[in-house]
């Protein structure tokens, strides 16, 4: 199971979908987290709304700070991802055990403004965006990500 952590500024909508995502179309080889640098406090309930058929228990949605997992006794992290401009262009914390890191653009749908059917629209784009995306990480060959793994343990034994 690769530990897969979604970072956002707020982390109300992009992350949150992510993290759902990840989890449900990883089939059982994904465990997805997400956090902000300024965590809003609330999850955007058009990010529900969106992850609501995945199956994913909406009740392990919450809205919180990137400081719970860059602890040397939080969950350890196979990969970091930054789903929004702003946190990619943020210094993150140094993570414990230096998982692969990657940033995935994509426009912030908590931020248009409009009609509620405009707004779903915007949420319902970056949705798709997501899964296409998630579609091809989760995909990836097992021996391509062994070699991370492999990595990772060559640096744990180098700390030890």
């Amino acid at each position: 199971m690769y530990n897969v952590l979604f970072l956002c500024t707020g982390n109300s909508a992009r992350s949150i979908m992510a993290e759902a995502l990840v989890s449900t179309i990883g089939r059982g080889r994904f465990r997805g987290f997400s956090a902000g640098s300024r965590p809003t406090g609330v999850v955007n309930p058009l990010a529900v709304e969106q992850i609501a058929g995945t199956g994913y228990p909406p009740a392990k949605l919450r809205s919180k700070g990137w400081d719970e997992f860059s602890a040397p006794d939080a969950q350890h992290m196979d990969f970091v991802i930054t789903v929004c401009d702003s946190a990619a262009g943020e210094v993150c914390p140094l993570w414990p055990g230096h998982p692969v890191s990657a940033h995935w653009g994509f426009e912030d749908p908590a931020l248009v403004t409009g009609t509620q059917e405009v707004r779903r629209a915007a949420f319902r784009r970056v949705y798709r965006q997501l899964v296409a995306r998630m579609n091809l990480f989760t995909s990836l060959p097992l021996q391509m990500l062994e070699k991370n793994a492999i990595r990772a343990e060559l640096t744990r034994i180098g700390d030890a």
